[in-house]
């Protein structure tokens, strides 16, 4: 009969070490997911803004057309991407046209002088600093998650209950940020 009650511990002990794994890689999983929301609200935010920065430039610089239909045609397809992967490749190739945009204006000194154009050129570094912090914290919790996932015993109970591998960003990729244009 002891041995019986040992024997029931042990399984015990077992299940409740499972339970804490599994509920380990749910929490550092849910971690990411919520890291990624934050990202994604933030690349929502500057979406928002660059329609008013297109229309500021616009009376401006109406004549550089090609620069301002790139970034409607690059936040468009930012504000269409469903994956996170698409999203990144849409988020990367918006930030170009704006490079593009901001460089426009060192050509034009009374849009750089305007109080609307300062405005929104100051929003969106805020948002890509915060998008830059983002990323940070993403790239941690993708990193905390992975190695729970991956080191042993976890790493059996992630293949058995099919817990994926997530991906980072890239370091130069966090680095970014919208340049500032001097005034």
């Amino acid at each position: 009969m002891p041995w019986l009650l040992i024997l029931i511990g042990v399984i015990a002990l077992i299940g409740i070490g499972i339970a804490g794994i599994y509920n380990k890689m749910v929490t550092l999983r849910n971690r990411v997911d919520n890291a990624w929301q934050y990202i994604d609200a933030q690349l929502q935010r500057r979406n928002d803004l660059i329609p008013n920065l297109v229309e500021t430039v616009k009376g401006y610089a109406a004549h550089e057309s090609g620069t301002l239909e790139a970034v409607v045609r690059a936040r468009n397809a930012a504000v269409s991407a469903s994956s996170p992967e698409a999203k990144i490749e849409a988020d990367n190739a918006l930030t170009g046209a704006l490079h593009q945009l901001f460089a426009l204006a060192e050509s034009y000194p009374e849009l750089k002088a305007n109080q609307n154009f300062a405005q929104l050129q100051s929003s969106l570094e805020d948002t890509e600093n915060k998008v830059v912090y983002a990323r940070q914290s993403y790239n941690d919790c993708v990193l905390n998650y992975n190695n729970a996932i991956q080191t042993f015993p976890a790493n059996i109970f992630a293949g058995l209950f099919q817990f994926k591998e997530r991906s980072g960003f890239e370091a130069a990729e966090a680095a970014r940020t919208v340049p500032t244009v001097k005034f």
